[in-house]
């Protein structure tokens, strides 16, 4: 028996374990959001933990789609190196570093939603009801679409060989640093277009959807970066409207 048989089979779940890790988040952004997080009236330790929670779901469910490509790469080099019978790591700590960088960022828009409820500038349903508010966080994502760091961080997440030629390491620690490396890629990427579900609704499921094919379409498909910047265009036309309305 090939000694090397755990690690075939955890192999061969990476697919089918990313695939069901994306489906429960989504999952619960159905069925499990709206009961879990009523209206934020009165601020409660519970109501942050539970609002954290939400956006550390909300973010795997949003990037995975367009991280899926990405670690089953990773996942693809894993099985060849145990073919050769090199060191082996499963990819899963590869994602749970990726995923660890999307937890900070929830952590911290966490505290800026709290902010902005406490300068009343969210509703009590989680969605701007200040226009000044809405059409300057427009402006900013649309002129972030096209600063260099953006576009640059967009050239890494589309070519992912790149990093890992120059970042991969062996071992648990390597692999999860791998994906902190990647993980803080995309999110150099795609922060600020995240940060718009103050605008349409930090609840509304429509554009929860909408913005993960955003992130899809421009890191997984041709001239994403054109598409990046055209969008860029629209959100800042958009937000320069709201401001002359």
């Amino acid at each position: 028996m090939n000694e090397n048989w755990p690690g075939h089979i955890a192999a061969r779940l990476i697919p089918i374990t990313l695939l069901l890790l994306t489906l429960l988040c989504w999952y619960y952004l159905f069925f499990g959001m709206s009961m879990n997080m009523t209206p934020a009236a009165k601020w409660q330790p519970v109501d942050i933990l539970m609002l954290f929670i939400m956006w550390s779901i909300m973010m795997a469910a949003m990037m995975l789609p367009a991280a899926a490509p990405v670690i089953l790469l990773i996942d693809k080099l894993n099985r060849q190196r145990l073919k050769r019978n090199s060191p082996y790591t499963q990819t899963l700590y590869f994602t749970f570093g990726y995923l660890l960088v999307w937890a900070f960022y929830s952590l911290l828009i966490t505290l800026a939603q709290w902010w902005l409820h406490y300068m009343t500038l969210l509703s009590p349903m989680m969605v701007s009801n200040n226009l000044l508010f809405s059409a300057l966080l427009l402006v900013i994502a649309g002129l972030y679409q096209w600063t260099e760091l953006k576009q640059s961080c967009l050239r890494l997440c589309r070519s992912p060989m790149s990093l890992l030629s120059s970042h991969w390491q062996e071992g648990i620690q390597g692999a999860i640093k791998l994906g902190l490396i990647h993980g803080q890629y995309c999110l150099g990427c795609c922060w600020c277009l995240m940060a718009l579900l103050f605008v349409t609704g930090v609840m509304n499921l429509k554009w929860i959807a909408i913005l993960t094919l955003v992130v899809v379409i421009e890191k997984l498909l041709p001239k994403g970066e054109l598409v990046s910047k055209l969008l860029g265009i629209l959100l800042i036309l958009f937000g320069v409207k709201l401001l002359i309305m």
